[in-house]
Formats: C-alpha cells, structure tokens, sequence
C-alpha cells in the first residue's frame, strides 16, 4: 500500500526514544558522614546523580565533630549544588533496617534506588524495597577515606576539592612595623612553597585614600574594620587555591593593633 500514488515509496520504522516510565520520577538516595567529603564520596554522587532523576544524600554527623556536620554539608552543596542533602544526628546502630527507617522518614517515601560504594548497601535497599546500585570502586587510582584525610590532610590533598583544602591549609603570617621586610619574606616564602600569598591591603586602602581630596581627615574606627574585613576575605579565597600553606603579609589581628 502506497500513500500520494508514488512509486516505490516506503516508510522507515524507527524504534522511538521514549519509554512508558521515562516521565516517572525515579528517586535515588545514599548516606554517609562524608567526615570530610573527599573525592571517593564525590565519584559516588556523581555515579549516583546520572542514575536517577532525583538523588537525596543523607548526612549523618555528631556534636563536635572536626569539621562539624553543618559545614560538611555547605562544602558538598558547593561541589554537587544539584543534589538535596539532608542531615540527620548519627546516633543509630549501624543496622539496615534502622537506617532504612531513617532514609524513608527523611525521604518521606521509600526510594526507588539507593546507591553505596560498600556491600553493606545490598541489606539497606532490600529493607527499603527498592533496587540496589553498587559503585565499583577497584578502578580507583587512589583510595581516600575520611580516617586517612583527618588523620593527615596535608598528605591527603590530592583526595580533597578546593572549598575542603581551605579548611585545612596552615596560615602563615608575616608582621612587622612598617618597612620591615614583611611583604618581601611572604612573596619569597610563597615562591619557594610554590604556593599562594596575600599582600596587605591596608597598605592598598593606604595608597588609595592618600590621593583623596579628604586625606589628611582623622583615621576612623570603621575604616580599620574595613581593612580587617577585607584582609580576611582575600585571605578566605586565597586559601581555595594555596597548595597546603598560604602565607600572609599581616592579618585582621595585626590591623587590630594597628587600630589601638
């Protein structure tokens, strides 16, 4: 049979792309401490995230905990800003039928997926009812684990992201009087660290409010806090992209000083 009475015509059958539960929800979920996330937690969210429409990390911590549950969750908000992250106490037994209570009371529902990096999983989503996803992790070039990282930051950079090494980088500081040298020793610090340094911005906001029409006007109390404030965020960003230590020329503490 023909359509129009052309000849030879023929119609290509193709499969389509769309599938009955293409438009169903198909909600994931995980759980950890990330006690700090590292970049093993990172490979699992990310395998997880591209397995489902939308993934629920649980994150579980403790009072006093170095670095503390709130701060670990703004970092893996900042490195997976399209995943929803719930924090809960940590104070169950480590039992799959207890943490899948937990995860279905903040899920709100049973998930239809959940994702682990550990065989521990498999009795988690069969206590939820839902399908089990194991992330294969012996292709891993290099092993990180929240113990190894606390226990040696400085060795574990390489497991970290920019926004975790921060937290941990040393912060050193050059004071002095005026015109001792201390701009000079952090610039040549910094350069034999390979690292990053922060030059002094009262000396900026000095250089600048010199060639105002008001310069020879009183020093303000404002004004120092300014120069503190803007010290430490320059010092807060640098720390992102400083290789274990950053070093400083002053401080908000020094400019304190400077203001009694």
């Amino acid at each position: 049979m023909s359509a129009g009475g052309g000849r030879g015509w023929r119609r290509e059958l193709r499969p389509s792309r769309l599938s009955w539960n293409q438009h169903v929800p198909r909600l994931g979920v995980t759980v950890g401490k990330f006690y700090p996330p590292h970049r093993g937690h990172k490979r699992l969210i990310e395998f997880a995230q591209a397995r489902c429409d939308e993934l629920v990390v649980i994150v579980g911590s403790r009072p006093n905990e170095d670095p503390p549950g709130d701060l670990r969750i703004k970092w893996l908000r900042q490195i997976h800003p399209g995943v929803r992250f719930e924090p809960v106490d940590d104070v169950y037994p480590e039992d799959p039928d207890v943490w899948a209570t937990v995860a279905i009371r903040v899920l709100g529902r049973a998930p239809d997926v959940a994702f682990t990096g550990e065989t521990y999983g498999a009795a988690w989503a069969r206590a939820m009812g839902c399908a089990f996803e194991l992330l294969d992790r012996t292709t891993d070039s290099d092993r990180c684990s929240g113990t190894m990282v606390r226990s040696d930051p400085m060795g574990s950079w390489a497991c970290l992201e920019p926004c975790v090494r921060a937290y941990y980088v040393r912060r050193v500081c050059a004071v002095g009087a005026e015109s001792t040298g201390t701009t000079t020793i952090a610039r040549d610090l910094a350069a034999h660290y390979q690292t990053v340094w922060i030059p002094e911005y009262g000396r900026e906001y000095f250089e600048c409010r010199s060639t105002r029409a008001d310069a020879d006007r009183r020093w303000t109390t404002d004004e120092f806090i300014h120069i503190a404030k803007e010290q430490a965020r320059t010092e807060d960003l640098g720390a992102l992209a400083a290789d274990r230590v950053l070093l400083c020329d002053t401080d908000p503490f020094a400019t304190e000083i400077w203001h009694e």
